[in-house]
């Protein structure tokens, strides 16, 4: 394997994005086998908590065996075997799960900007919190969540060891309206949880809380930003990509039929 570009993609920044993806949304439990990593959450069903990542596309011992024994994993967590699918996932695994007949899901994008060159429009500037459990509240309130969620989200945020700024956008009457979670990880920030609660869309909450969190890591010596999006989620790439961002690399997911 070499650290040359692959179809175009830049495997070097490939992995240092999922590196700091790992760190910005821990699992709960981590192991490998070989340059797979294997992510487990018991109490939160988020596919990248839950899944396999392959992080070497030279990696192709034994596939067949290291599959049966990854599901035993998941199945122990209650969980359906999912494999993560990166440019960094070998295709010799890509091609052998296809033959039989696996599934694929759920396209992502991962996007990033230059911080330094962004122009970031005159919004409202709001400050960080640091209360955990209020911004899970609000996160769950604007993403018509149920409480269940509370403790696992909770958990998960407090696993994050890199610096981290919590944002909310309140109505004294209504509400919260807006949240987003950046994670400042030495020059890279990433945005997580941008969420605007339905009935206050359209009505730029979305571009104001992001650039506030983006004016945070940036004074802060944050020099990229970077987030993910699901392919399919027209409003958020037109915010993202009016903003600056612009795709690096795509991944998806991989469940049996």
């Amino acid at each position: 394997m070499t650290d040359s570009s692959s179809h175009g993609v830049n495997l070097p920044a490939v992995r240092r994005f999922e590196a700091v993806g790992f760190r910005a949304w821990p699992a709960a439990a981590v192991t490998y086998d070989g340059s797979w990593q294997v992510r487990l959450t018991a109490g939160h069903p988020s596919r990248r908590l839950n899944s396999v990542v392959p992080l070497d596309p030279a990696d192709t011992r034994d596939i067949d065996i290291r599959l049966e024994k990854a599901r035993k994993r998941f199945e122990a967590y209650g969980r359906p075997l999912t494999i993560r699918e990166t440019p960094l996932a070998p295709p010799a695994l890509i091609d052998n799960l296809r033959q039989k007949g696996w599934q694929r899901v759920e396209e992502v994008l991962v996007m990033a900007a230059d911080l330094a060159g962004l122009t970031l429009p005159d919004t409202m500037d709001h400050l960080p919190s640091h209360d955990i459990g209020r911004f899970v509240d609000a996160n769950l309130a604007v993403e018509e969540a149920g409480l269940a969620a509370k403790p696992a989200l909770a958990e998960i945020i407090g696993a994050i060891r890199p610096t981290t700024g919590l944002f909310v956008i309140e109505d004294p009457v209504t509400g919260p309206q807006a949240t987003v979670l950046c994670v400042q990880d030495n020059d890279l920030a990433g945005i997580m949880l941008l969420a605007v609660a339905p009935d206050e869309r359209r009505r730029g909450l979305g571009l104001e809380i992001l650039s506030a969190a983006l004016r945070w890591a940036r004074m802060r010596g944050a020099r990229t930003a970077w987030l993910q999006v699901v392919a399919e989620n027209a409003p958020a790439l037109s915010l993202y990509r009016k903003l600056g961002f612009a795709e690096s690399y795509r991944y998806c997911y991989w469940r049996e039929a």
